[in-house]
């Protein structure tokens, strides 16, 4: 499993888990991206997600339910 580092307790975490021959990039606000069969992808997904969704610049704890 993979995660996204050091982050701080009020911070989103992602994660990559394996379901059969996927990988399925996951974070802890409930988001979660397609089932992929590169691992490589489901990485990729998540830092999007973390980057577009969780940067250091969003100190607002806005519910926008636009993924």
């Amino acid at each position: 499993m993979l995660d996204s580092g050091d982050i701080g307790p009020d911070q989103d975490r992602t994660t990559t888990v394996e379901k059969g021959s996927f990988s399925i990039a996951r974070c802890t606000c409930g988001w979660y991206g397609p089932a992929r069969r590169a691992r490589g992808t489901a990485r990729d997904d998540a830092a999007a997600h973390a980057t577009a969704r969780h940067s250091l610049s969003d100190t607002s704890d806005s519910s926008d339910s636009s993924d």
